[in-house]
């Protein structure tokens, strides 16, 4: 049912964890599965430098967490934007159709979370003039 990684990344998930101090928080949910998830990311010179994640939810929800975090680690603001569901369910080796909609959580979280940030950025900004 399930790829080897997407059972390596449920297994062993990367960048699992609450950032205190994260500069932009995003938190998704899908009511019909009840999977919930938070991404965190921390940003510098316009480049995600730390991100993590703490999903509830099933197999595919948290290794599709772990999967986005990885595609986004390091990339720009703009990069990171572009990563869609599709990226994420392919670098996991597919995912079974019934579990796509876990892929499509962890890019609106990804998103979420950018966008907390630069709504953040822009009112501190707005604070300095």
């Amino acid at each position: 049912m399930y790829s080897e990684k997407v059972m390596d990344h449920f297994r062993n998930p990367r960048n699992m964890g609450r950032m205190e101090d994260a500069d932009g928080i995003g938190k998704v949910g899908n009511p019909v599965c009840g999977d919930v998830m938070w991404i965190y990311i921390k940003v510098k010179d316009n480049r995600i430098v730390d991100v993590s994640f703490e999903t509830f939810g099933c197999a595919a929800a948290i290794a599709t967490s772990s999967m986005a975090t990885e595609l986004v680690k390091g990339k720009t603001i703009e990069e990171a934007l572009e990563i869609t569901n599709k990226a994420v369910a392919t670098a996991l080796d597919g995912l079974p159709p019934i579990k796509l909609h876990c892929s499509l959580l962890a890019e609106e979280g990804i998103k979420a979370a950018i966008e907390d940030y630069l709504a953040k950025k822009k009112a501190r900004e707005g604070e300095k003039t």
